[in-house]
Order: C-alpha cells, then structure tokens, then sequence
C-alpha cells in the first residue's frame, strides 16, 4: 500500500525480460534506501514492484507478464520515474490509498501553465484496452487517481469517461516526473480502490440500487 506522495526520482534499466534496475537519482537515494530490504515493496511509476537485489545507488525488482502488458514498464521508459515505498502503519497518509496495482496507461493530451499550478488532461491512447472497463467509471470530480504513482484530484472529466483533468500544485509538478511529460507520452493509471468497492457493492450485492437516491441513504442511517 502507498499513498501516491512521491519521495524520489530514479531511472529504469531493463535487465532481462522481466527484471529492473532502479536507480535513485543523485542526493535521492536516502528517501528510498534507508531501511530498504529484500522482499519489500516500491511503486515505481506507480507500478507496485518487489525487490529482489539491493545495490548501492538503487534495487533491482521483477515484473510479472500481467503488470508488463499493462503498465509502461513493458513500453518506452519516460527519463525519469517516479519512487515511493510502501506505508508504514502509523505514518502519515497525505495522499489516497493506492495499492500501486495499474488498471491502464493513458497519455497526456497538453499542460499548460496557469501560475499557480499545472492544469493536464490526460486521455486514453489507442493501444490501451483497460480504459473503459477499469478507468473511465470510476471519473468523477473531486475524486482522486493516481498517475505514475502521483496522488490527484481530477479537476474535471467528461460524462463517458473518455478524458480527465487535474490541476497540479508547483511542488508536484517539479519533483515527480509529471514535469518531463511530453503529449502524447505514457502514464499509469490507477482508479481509487474505494471507489471501486462501492462500485462493486452497489452493482453487485443483492437488492442494492443502481444509483444512490436521498430515500436509499435514509434507509442506510445516513443523513
């Protein structure tokens, strides 16, 4: 379990068809290293990798067939990705609760600077096939996704699911990877586990409604 709050930048050298060299960028490595053993969890572009092998500067982690064929780890590796160990129990959770397990790659559609903060829209691109079953019903505004690991609040969507925006803060945008995204380039994304446990219990549990009306969250004790 992570919380989407990037604590370093490292670089992505495949070793093999399913093993990673993760290097942590120089005066970064302390974040990551620190108390880093065999066995434990990293997100590495939001893409929840276990290490095998611990070197000096960085780890080498595995990948599955599953996580290569939806992830980017399996495309063209962005310059830098972005790195974050797992939570601790009793650490602060500034973020959202992601599990660093992607549902699809999207790609960015522009960025553009407002002054205080870097609005992205980000759309799904013609070779992801999860989009629309694993992305698009859980867009909603004020909700929360993670993007290469980075914990956001979409800003706007539209009604089909189709694109998403976010507005991005100067301190997320300067020390995560979201500041060398090109349009066009790649991205993980993971949908807000919550979101999708509601989503499950209100399609799939017997009796429950379709939709959530003021009379069903009487009925439930709420309001």
């Amino acid at each position: 379990m992570f919380t989407g709050l990037i604590q370093a930048l490292g670089t992505v050298e495949p070793l093999g068809d399913d093993r990673f060299g993760i290097a942590c960028a120089a005066g970064d490595s302390d974040a990551i290293l620190t108390d880093l053993a065999i066995g434990d969890s990293v997100a590495v572009d939001g893409v929840c990798l276990t290490v095998v092998e611990i070197l000096p500067e960085g780890f080498v982690a595995t990948a599955s067939p599953e996580t290569l064929s939806r992830t980017t780890l399996g495309e063209n590796l962005q310059a830098y990705a972005n790195l974050e160990t797992s939570l601790r129990a009793g650490s602060k959770l500034g973020g959202h609760f992601v599990t660093g397990h992607v549902d699809a790659i999207g790609c960015l559609d522009f960025a553009v600077s407002t002054g205080n903060s870097w609005e992205m829209r980000f759309v799904a691109p013609s070779t992801s096939p999860f989009w629309h079953q694993q992305i698009a019903p859980y867009l909603v505004p004020k909700g929360s996704i993670a993007v290469n690991g980075v914990s956001l609040t979409i800003a706007n969507c539209d009604r089909g699911g189709r694109w998403f925006q976010v507005a991005v803060i100067p301190h997320s945008y300067e020390s995560t990877n979201l500041r060398h995204l090109q349009p066009g380039s790649p991205v993980n994304l993971e949908a807000d586990i919550l979101g999708k446990y509601v989503a499950k219990f209100l399609g799939n549990h017997p009796g429950s409604p379709t939709d959530i009306t003021p009379e069903f969250l009487a009925e439930h004790g709420f309001g």
